[in-house]
């Protein structure tokens, strides 16, 4: 294989936690390759928030921000690609990239997000991440005191709807299909003005992804500014389960506080590992993965 095509981490994925931990490998001399698709889940998303010094830029400001200044480090470079397969090797790894490119890494980063799976319902999947949303921290403050809605059922949607409660006033619930609450539950959310329409939703009226009103089966309809919503996700990248390591009970990669995976040499950072899914806490976790990565190699050659 090519000597140039060799390197101390591969990191699969180029967004927050992806460049946070080359940072801190780059930082320490290490060799380091990050590929990336370019195709970042928030991609839609105008405007990130919750991130102190970067509150209310773009999330695309912040990625090529962030880029430009890992890419300050030497040893640190970024191949556009997409990783489709990685084979464990006597002394690391060697991972394929859709084009059939081959590299050799001592050890693997996965900072390759999740893909949420979008319902079936007309106008949801293009006001996800603008007004469709999934997460107060990051998106609530701007729809503060406006008419929402949650799209929940269940312990799941109770939850969330005690959390959005502290934010609007005017708040609904809407469980698409039967209510699978408790009679507790039911008597608290009334007790607290929140409204339960068990309606199954039809679509979602918006302009741009600005959402107008959400269409109801019946034939009803409910003007809202905002909808929260918790939908199931898979794993973005397949290759860190191909080569055997362990997912939680809720589908994410099971790391240790160092971004550990149960295969190893092979980490894990950021949306693929954590169920709070914020740009502050993925640029943690892929510093926190790039010093835990850095200390094995150096236990390895010490």
């Amino acid at each position: 294989m090519a000597g140039n095509n060799r390197y101390d981490v591969v990191i699969v994925g180029g967004s927050y936690a992806g460049l946070s931990a080359a940072m801190s490998l780059g930082r320490s001399l290490r060799n380091v390759l990050i590929i990336d698709s370019g195709l970042p889940c928030n991609r839609q998303t105008p405007h990130s928030h919750n991130f102190i010094t970067h509150d209310g830029e773009t999330p695309k400001a912040i990625a090529e921000k962030a880029r430009e200044q890992v890419l300050k480090y030497k040893t640190v470079s970024i191949q556009p690609g997409l990783a489709v397969s990685a084979v464990k090797k006597e002394d690391g790894f060697e991972l394929t990239t859709a084009d059939g490119t081959r590299f050799f890494a001592r050890k693997l980063l996965f900072a390759t997000g999740v893909k949420d799976l979008m319902p079936a319902i007309p106008g949801f999947a293009e006001c996800w991440g603008i007004t469709v949303i999934h997460c107060p921290y990051c998106h609530g403050y701007e729809v503060k005191q406006e008419k929402t809605g949650i799209m929940s059922n269940g312990d799941i949607g109770f939850e969330f709807s005690k959390l959005i409660a502290n934010l609007t006033p005017d708040l609904t619930l809407f469980t698409n299909g039967k209510s699978t609450l408790s009679l507790e539950q039911l008597e608290k959310l009334q007790k607290h003005k929140i409204t339960v329409v068990e309606t199954e939703i039809a679509g979602f009226e918006h302009s741009n992804g600005q959402l107008k009103q959400v269409l109801l089966k019946d034939g009803s309809t409910m003007p809202l500014k905002a909808m929260y919503a918790k939908i199931p996700f898979i794993q973005h990248c397949d290759i860190p389960v191909q080569l055997g390591c362990t997912l939680t009970e809720q589908g994410y990669l099971a790391v240790d506080m160092l971004g550990r995976t149960s295969v190893p040499g092979v980490y894990a950072a950021g949306d693929n590992t954590a169920m709070m899914r914020a740009v502050s806490l993925a640029v943690a976790g892929g510093g926190m993965a790039g010093a835990g990565i850095n200390k094995e190699l150096v236990e390895e050659s010490f």
